[in-house]
């Protein structure tokens, strides 16, 4: 549990979320160009997971990187 209170603090929150903002703009240009570009109308929910999606992969990766022994 020590891990997960750790990963939750303000800095992974902050890093996870800077990624999220990098990668999922990216992303976002790639996989929807006719909407940012064009005249096509957004679908929310590709957009929303566009975003969290890497968030969650940042904090995991985090999580998984933090020394298993303070779990006890």
């Amino acid at each position: 549990m020590t891990r997960l209170r750790t990963v939750l603090q303000a800095a992974y929150l902050r890093r996870a979320l800077a990624v999220a903002v990098v990668v999922g703009t990216a992303l976002n240009m790639i996989n929807q160009p006719e909407v940012i570009f064009g005249d096509a109308s957004v679908t929310w929910w590709k957009v929303l997971l566009t975003y969290v999606v890497p968030f969650f992969v940042s904090t995991y990766g985090a999580y998984s990187a933090l020394p298993k022994a303070d779990d006890d």
